[in-house]
């Protein structure tokens, strides 16, 4: 059985198609857009030609996106490609594919890919942590996704810092309208963002680590702040959901330092005497968004 998953980013839109094992059988991608109509189109086209390229048609199709689909309109909602709000996607691409799609937000498929076949594998309640661009949470529990009454299952990067600083309370102001919010703190991209406010210097992330490990103090500094409030974000989800397995994923996840330092702070904070979770780094990499959204369709 083959089964096709679609992963939409910011950039790049990607489909793959995977055999029962989960091996790729086709890949193709090509960038976004950035246009609703011409979105459709794209994912219609990519579609057919991944089935070409693995000699099916028909297959089941999985689609992670940024955002979800709003409980009480059906239209897309909460995505930081705007253009995408307030659309029918789910309808619109049901059409233009002729079949049904399943539709999960990407830290959600993240989750899943890495619970089917990953860092998770066997677990019984994985929470995946995408520390990218943007800083998402997906939640799998006995390989099913959790999406809520509300459809909101996981949404980690849109709660707020936890135990702030009176210097990080009402610091920033989220593209979502609030403050503070997880995104603003603990993506690949606030880290950059806070080594530039302490030195003025712009800098991409792999090489502020490489300066902290080489000593500078303005790199420690920042990555010191960046595993503390990392750490207090993971400490209070673990309080609420207290998972079995944490997998990371994302730029972030590359940094080795993570994995050492991460859990005394997650320990410091939680609601308990211990704290053995074990925080993995993802087995799939950036192919984790596609392969979830493939696994929507899950095996019968």
């Amino acid at each position: 059985m083959i089964r096709i998953g679609v992963d939409i980013g910011g950039t790049k839109i990607e489909a793959a198609a995977l055999d029962a094992t989960g091996a790729f059988v086709a890949r193709v991608r090509k960038p976004n857009p950035g246009d609703y109509e011409a979105f459709i189109a794209l994912v219609a086209d990519l579609v057919s030609e991944a089935e070409t390229q693995a000699g099916i048609t028909g297959a089941s199709v999985g689609i992670g996106m940024p955002g979800s689909i709003s409980t009480k309109t059906g239209l897309m909602r909460n995505a930081n490609s705007v253009w995408m709000n307030d659309r029918p996607m789910r309808e619109d691409l049901t059409r233009a594919l002729g079949r049904p799609v399943r539709m999960e937000n990407d830290a959600n498929c993240f989750a899943l890919s890495e619970a089917t076949d990953g860092a998770g594998a066997g677990a019984g309640v994985v929470f995946g942590a995408i520390l990218g661009t943007g800083c998402g949470g997906g939640v799998v529990v006995n390989g099913r996704t959790i999406n809520g009454r509300n459809g909101v299952g996981g949404e980690w990067g849109h709660s707020p810092l936890p135990w702030p600083s009176p210097e990080e309370f009402q610091a920033h102001r989220c593209w979502c309208g609030r403050t503070d919010c997880l995104e603003t703190w603990t993506s690949g991209s606030a880290f950059v963002e806070d080594y530039q406010r302490a030195t003025g210097l712009i800098r991409d992330g792999a090489t502020i680590v490489a300066s902290a490990r080489e000593g500078e103090a303005a790199a420690e500094g920042a990555l010191d702040r960046y595993i503390a409030r990392l750490g207090r974000a993971l400490a209070s989800m673990c309080n609420l959901l207290d998972p079995d397995v944490i997998v990371f994923g994302g730029g972030m996840s590359n940094v080795d330092e993570l994995y050492e330092r991460v859990p005394p702070v997650v320990a410091h904070y939680i609601f308990s005497d211990s704290f053995e979770t074990p925080i993995r780094r993802a087995v799939h990499g950036d192919s984790s968004g596609v392969r979830g959204a493939a696994w929507l369709w899950p095996l019968e």
